[in-house]
């Protein structure tokens, strides 16, 4: 379900890097590659209701997005959402990029919305875990959960290295429950993650930063 190219393009392509430093509201983010689709599906099944918005990054290609969005709705308590328009983020929702398409954070005034870009393949990836992970520094900051996940390749690690330099909590899966262990290795190998779990602890990590157990900042 990957989407590479020769090509290799750097978030600054599409989005500068303009951290923020200030409070708002809580933010999950995930991204996977190869393995990913049935490892997402098996964290949001295990997840209540009343949790922060969650952004999901999954290379898939065009056409195979809508399927996987209703997949997640129909097994997951949350409400899950492709995003193909501008949609303001809510609480016990999650919004799954399209494939094809990056998908952005971007705030107005105290709300957050969601959003697809247009644009090329970044890390070489269409949607890319980079330009999602960036969009989130530049939004809301040390205010992230950001989860990478089992796929091949390093998108994500660039993003989620901002991220944790700016204070946010990061998680990556661990290997012996990736299908591949490549996405997650190289944020490890950039020093971007404050703690690697197994798969099956990915859920209790996401309650515990919605309660607040979680210390934002981890290296403080």
């Amino acid at each position: 379900m990957m989407q590479i190219n020769s090509e290799k393009y750097h978030p600054d392509e599409l989005l500068k890097s303009t951290p923020y430093k200030g409070d708002s509201k809580k933010i999950i983010a995930i991204g996977a590659s190869t393995g990913g689709v049935d490892a997402i599906a098996k964290v949001l099944s295990q997840l209540p209701r009343d949790l922060p918005p969650i952004l999901i990054t999954q290379h898939i290609p065009e056409g195979f997005s809508t399927s996987f969005a209703k997949r997640l709705n129909m097994y997951s308590p949350i409400d899950v959402f492709e995003v193909h328009d501008r949609m303001q983020l809510r609480q016990s929702c999650a919004y799954l990029a399209a494939g094809g398409l990056h998908m952005i954070l971007e705030r107005s005034y105290s709300e957050c919305y969601v959003k697809p870009l247009e644009g090329v393949r970044i890390s070489r990836h269409c949607p890319s875990v980079d330009v999602m992970f960036r969009s989130i520094n530049n939004t809301v900051g040390k205010n992230t959960l950001a989860i990478i996940m089992t796929g091949m390749g390093d998108d994500g690690s660039i993003g989620i290295k901002e991220l944790y330099d700016n204070g946010a909590y990061t998680i990556a899966q661990d290997e012996r429950s990736c299908v591949v262990f490549g996405m997650p290795k190289q944020a490890i190998a950039k020093g971007a993650i404050c703690e690697t779990v197994e798969l099956d602890s990915i859920p209790k990590k996401i309650l515990d930063f919605s309660c607040g157990e979680l210390k934002r900042g981890c290296r403080e």
